[in-house]
């Protein structure tokens, strides 16, 4: 008897992963067996290694050579912003960097550059971050942001409020872009994850906050739409966002979404922030814009 066999006939064919996901082990082991022959739009982790979640949510996702091709060039943009050690939540967990960068390596990438832009200094950034050694140890390579000839100007077509940006030479040229934001509070736009994260390719992105920021990304996101978003939500600065002040600024949540669609997984994460998706303004807009959609074919693991 096949799997689809065996659900049927214990009447639970069609159910949803999730739904077995409180009935302990055996639940567990419905849940992904369930999951293991349906490709899904969104995932939701739960668990408590970033890389073994990330591995096991890019397979319902179809797996990364859906998304990175042989001989391809890879960027990845992770939040690197800040010079602050990986449990301060202030910058994506490491471990998290060096697993997409392996798995990028194996699906067969020429390259796998990984860059942010930083308002620390740069230095101290990628280094205390634990990202610098991580994409080393990968088979990566950091690439520099901290200097404007590194950027390229460009307009943004149908921007409201954004009309140009200059935007880093190797995001323009890459066949593939790969967000992996850190969800975090944000005193501008109360919850920071996978739109406001591309602020972190641009050169000029400080400019934003003087123009409505909500519209710019928005605007930016409709530009440059990443391939794969990757939001880590394993420790979550939930106060004094975005660089946090104190420990007890970072809640231990475990979690990390993942999606092709950069609306739904930040609905997503803007839910387990405690938000409602809509009150995110940055996002409403988005999703008017039809660029994503809050709705699509998700499931929920846990590990």
């Amino acid at each position: 008897m096949n799997r689809r066999d065996f659900f049927k006939n214990a009447g639970i064919a069609g159910a949803s992963a999730a739904a077995f996901l409180s009935l302990g082990k055996l639940g567990k082991a419905i849940a992904n067996t369930l999951a293991m022959n349906t490709l899904y739009d969104l995932v939701n982790l739960s668990g408590n290694e970033p890389a073994k979640m990330f591995e096991k949510g890019i397979a319902q996702l179809g797996g990364m050579r859906k998304f990175v091709k042989k001989n391809s060039v890879v960027a990845v943009v992770p939040d690197i912003g800040w010079d602050a050690a990986p449990e301060s939540g202030a910058d994506t967990n490491p471990d998290l960097v060096k697993k997409i960068v392996e798995m990028c390596r194996k699906s067969g990438a020429k390259e796998v550059l990984v860059l942010s832009y930083t308002y620390d200094n740069w230095k101290a950034a990628y280094k205390h971050s634990g990202i610098e050694k991580a994409v080393k140890d990968a088979g990566g390579k950091l690439v520099l942001a901290d200097k404007e000839e590194y950027y390229t100007e460009v307009a943004i077509p149908n921007g409201r409020s954004l009309k140009k940006a200059k935007v880093h030479d190797v995001v323009l040229k890459a066949d593939v872009l790969i967000n992996v934001p850190v969800m975090k509070a944000n005193y501008q736009t109360r919850v920071s994850a996978a739109m406001q994260n591309l602020m972190g390719v641009v050169w000029d992105g400080h400019t934003w906050y003087r123009n409505d920021v909500h519209q710019c990304i928005a605007d930016f996101a409709a530009f440059k739409r990443p391939n794969l978003n990757v939001v880590d939500a394993f420790a979550v600065i939930k106060k004094n966002g975005p660089r946090g002040m104190f420990a007890e600024d970072v809640v231990q949540m475990h979690k990390q979404f993942m999606s092709a669609d950069i609306v739904a997984v930040d609905a997503a994460a803007v839910k387990a922030f405690g938000e409602v998706p809509d009150s995110i303004r940055y996002l409403r807009l988005a999703k008017e814009a039809n660029l994503g959609k809050y709705d699509v074919k998700k499931i929920d693991l846990a590990l």
